[in-house]
């Protein structure tokens, strides 16, 4: 945004780097309990439709004993009503399944290593809940607890925000967004700057600050910036406050996922209009508070 936060950034990474070796040493050094490493998110959107639709997320165990106290994983979800109209029908933590130790293998550092999965309707099963209780655009929280030989146990609620992130990369807990066949025509996405330079979000030299993923077809979008080049076509704005695209779902879309890369700046704000004139997805003007991940933009088709 501001050239002069370039130089800025720049010494805080070097700052970062030294700071983030310190943490690591503290943590293998002092702490005893275990961490569950996120290597990849394999799926996070879950098709209401479709009762086997699964969530699945690889990780890798790490304990004091490298591994030899692993036990297994346990799954537990949480429906999280983002769609007020229909009253709000949350449902708190549920135990779902376990994933023994015995299913993971040696991974490529010597730990174990395993992919954890959760069906849609085994998930809605063990909370008790149906198609009256949730709506696409709402989202299963799933939450994974590490339990060892010993018996203790470590998940969302005990990993502080030393190893949430960063290296470890470890947050016990994932959102999995509850979709649906979306409305085929014209997406509006009204695209607000608060400091007037355009959308920057790091991310516009490999992808868009928003990308929809349609059937496998990328669509990205951005507010061009005069601060930087993209790797396809942004929409220019006469003041850089404001700038209008459209997205199209086809006839036909079984899947579309809208998914927010996050801003440097915090001075971002969007409207995404469906076809239908329904507002699917909204933070203008509340500049800042677009949650980097998929977004719970689900209108669905007739």
């Amino acid at each position: 945004m501001r050239n002069i936060f370039k130089f800025l950034f720049a010494s805080l990474l070097v700052v970062s780097c030294v700071d983030s070796e310190n943490t690591i040493d503290t943590v293998l050094d002092y702490e005893t309990g275990a961490i569950l490493r996120t290597i990849s998110v394999n799926n996070a959107v879950l098709n209401s439709s479709d009762p086997n639709s699964t969530f699945s997320v690889t990780v890798e165990e790490q304990d004091e004993a490298d591994g030899a106290l692993f036990a297994q994983v346990n799954v537990y979800v949480q429906l999280k009503d983002l769609t007020a109209d229909n009253g709000d029908s949350s449902v708190d933590f549920t135990y779902v399944r376990s994933m023994p130790a015995s299913d993971f293998t040696t991974g490529p550092v010597g730990l174990p290593r395993g992919t954890v999965e959760m069906p849609f309707g085994e998930a809605a099963s063990a909370m008790g809940v149906g198609p009256d209780d949730y709506t696409p655009g709402d989202v299963f929280v799933v939450g994974l607890e590490v339990e060892l030989t010993d018996g203790r146990t470590y998940d969302w609620t005990s990993a502080a925000g030393i190893i949430t992130g960063g290296f470890f990369s470890s947050p016990f807990k994932y959102n999995a967004l509850l979709t649906c066949s979306p409305m085929p025509g014209t997406y509006v996405v009204d695209m607000y700057d608060s400091y007037g330079d355009g959308w920057q979000t790091g991310s516009y030299d490999s992808g868009g600050a928003l990308s929809v993923d349609i059937d496998g077809t990328v669509v990205d979008v951005a507010m061009c910036s005069q601060w930087g080049t993209y790797s396809f076509d942004c929409v220019a704005s006469a003041d850089g406050y404001y700038a209008q695209a459209t997205v199209e779902i086809p006839v036909g879309t079984e899947s579309a996922t809208w998914n927010w890369f996050g801003d440097f700046y915090g001075e971002i704000a969007m409207t995404i209009t469906a076809p239908n004139g329904q507002v699917a997805f909204d933070t203008y003007p509340n500049y800042g508070t677009v949650s980097p991940g998929l977004l719970p933009v689900a209108v669905c088709a007739q």
